[in-house]
């Protein structure tokens, strides 16, 4: 009896070993605005089945932990990973797209001019200065300029730093993804917000379109680009045509109002560094003028068809993934705090 009682022990104690060497999970991968994601569910084992699996199935290798995981692990993954924020001074750390955050605040999901969707990113997260922005324009914008409400897409995460998907911006919580959509009348339920649609505003790389383009639209970028803490703010080209060709009066705004591909859906707000930031680093300013010229002008012209076809290229390497040790050294900090 001793001895069979001994086996028994030998043989509970040595299940959870091999079990405790398989690899935790990784940091959920969000949806993206304008694709859909999906996986197939993972079903629990039938009963009884467990030993089978660990008897038959070799264990993953485990994965690098501690400092070896700081090291080595992609930052994507460690930033991605944290669902809350570092317990520490708000500070945007490093540039927009090479820094994190620390201390960041949290935009309420639902406010009196504005919903934040895709709520299962959990990147409703900013700077404090972020988000004091975002709930002001959303306020001021509905009372002043007829906006229903804003549809607030991607901040940053709890922690800032690289983003598991999306965003090669976005890393120190002076970023934000503002819809064009206006809000509805009511709330969107949490299934919504993960379904509804972002709806572009353009044509192709010269035209608005004007079904869906209204005055009240050009009305919420200058309002956003109004604020002294703007850096600036990137819109598809034919949406800076649009405000260029619609403005009258003052149109100094015209110059944080920044042309770059792919802003047809939303608009994207960056803020200059806050004051007394000194691990902070901002962008250089826009160049002088409204920026509705020669330069608005090279942004819409078609390029040039190549006289020979293209000889195939082999594929480039893929870039070697950014690790913690790319980061500023403060970001080490904030990685690891409680």
């Amino acid at each position: 009896m001793m001895r069979i009682a001994s086996v028994l022990a030998a043989v509970l104690f040595a299940v959870p070993a091999v079990a405790g060497a398989a690899s935790p999970p990784l940091p959920r991968e969000k949806p993206q605005i304008a694709t859909a994601e999906s996986g197939a569910a993972v079903q629990p084992p039938a009963a009884g089945s467990r030993a089978a699996s660990v008897l038959t199935t070799p264990p993953p290798l485990p994965r690098p932990r501690g400092q070896a995981a700081l090291e080595s692990l992609p930052a994507k993954e460690l930033f991605g990973a944290k669902s809350n924020p570092a317990p520490l001074k708000p500070e945007a750390i490093g540039s927009y797209a090479r820094g994190c955050l620390a201390g960041a605040r949290e935009l309420a999901i639902d406010g009196p001019a504005w919903q934040v969707m895709r709520l299962s990113r959990n990147r409703n997260w900013g700077h404090p200065a972020l988000i004091a922005y975002v709930e002001r324009l959303a306020v001021e914008a509905k009372e002043k300029d007829g906006w229903p409400g804003l549809l607030v897409g991607d901040l940053a995460q709890p922690r800032g730093g690289p983003m598991l998907s999306g965003h090669a911006s976005h890393q120190i919580g002076l970023d934000a993804d503002i819809w064009l959509n206006p809000a509805p009348p009511r709330r969107y339920t949490e299934a919504e917000r993960e379904t509804v649609s972002a709806v572009s505003v353009v044509i192709n790389r010269e035209k608005i379109n004007p079904e869906i383009w209204t005055e009240a639209h050009a009305r919420l970028l200058r309002r956003a680009a109004s604020y002294p803490e703007v850096a600036r703010i990137f819109v598809h080209p034919p949406i800076k045509k649009a405000l260029c060709d619609w403005a009258r009066g003052d149109r100094s705004w015209l110059r944080k109002i920044r042309p770059w591909w792919g802003h047809v859906y939303h608009f994207h707000v960056r803020l200059r560094c806050p004051a007394g930031a000194p691990l902070c680093k901002d962008q250089p300013a826009p160049p002088p003028g409204d920026g509705c010229g020669a330069e608005l002008a090279s942004w819409l012209k078609e390029p040039p068809k190549p006289k020979e076809p293209v000889k195939p290229k082999k594929p480039p390497k893929p870039k070697p993934e950014m690790t913690i040790a790319a980061l500023p050294d403060a970001c080490r900090a904030v990685l690891t705090a409680p």
